[in-house]
């Protein structure tokens, strides 16, 4: 990929980066040679997670391709969860995941005890 989808999506992952740096306090950056065979996510730094982004104008299509192809890149990793930031129309991200990355997450969330 080339051209102006390439700087758009780099430019997606790098605000992801920059998000999830803010919101949580990790080394978050883009990581080089998406879209290889061993693709393992967009973004490296956050522990134990594999995050796929993407900034598509279909976002049926996003939830279709991306979400999958994250819940593979996380296996690949070995990493317990994952997740896929997908922008909305308008600017802002949303998050989402398969019923077993979602399950990962509230099992480690709910083993805890409650967020403070």
């Amino acid at each position: 990929m080339t051209g102006p989808a390439k700087k758009k999506g780099d430019a997606a992952e790098r605000e992801v980066a920059t998000l999830l740096n803010d919101l949580l306090g990790v080394p978050a950056r883009r990581k080089l040679g998406a879209g290889r065979a061993d693709d393992m996510g967009d973004i490296d730094g956050v522990p134990d997670t594999c995050v796929q982004v993407a900034d598509w104008r279909d976002t049926n299509e996003v939830l279709r391709q991306k979400v999958p192809a994250c819940a593979k890149q996380q296996e690949r990793m070995g990493a317990s969860f994952g997740a896929t930031f997908l922008r909305r129309r308008g600017g802002s991200y949303i998050v989402a995941m398969t019923p077993e990355q979602f399950a990962a997450l509230w099992r480690e969330a709910s083993a805890g005890g409650p967020a403070t």
